[in-house]
């Protein structure tokens, strides 16, 4: 699981089907307590916004965090940090 701050909304007026409906985010990801120049565009399934800390769950198990779990999809978030 990654941490990260939500930086800016990622606009696509297309998507594949099965992603219809869904935020994608971008997200600056953090490592040992400190905020890196990585970032990950993930699929948002907590309604989070920008300037919030989250957490990010990626790889073949992303997809099961989503209601429709044939989405391609590598990155979801799953969680705000208080």
């Amino acid at each position: 699981m990654l941490k990260g701050i939500v930086k800016d909304n990622i606009v696509s007026t297309r998507k594949q089907e099965a992603l219809v409906g869904s935020k994608f985010l971008e997200v600056q990801l953090i490592e040992n307590g400190t905020l890196t120049d990585k970032y990950i565009i993930a699929v948002d399934s907590v309604g989070a916004g920008i300037g919030e800390t989250v957490l990010i769950t990626t790889g073949s198990g992303a997809r099961l965090a989503l209601h429709n779990t044939s989405a391609p999809t590598d990155a979801v978030i799953v969680g705000i940090v208080d």
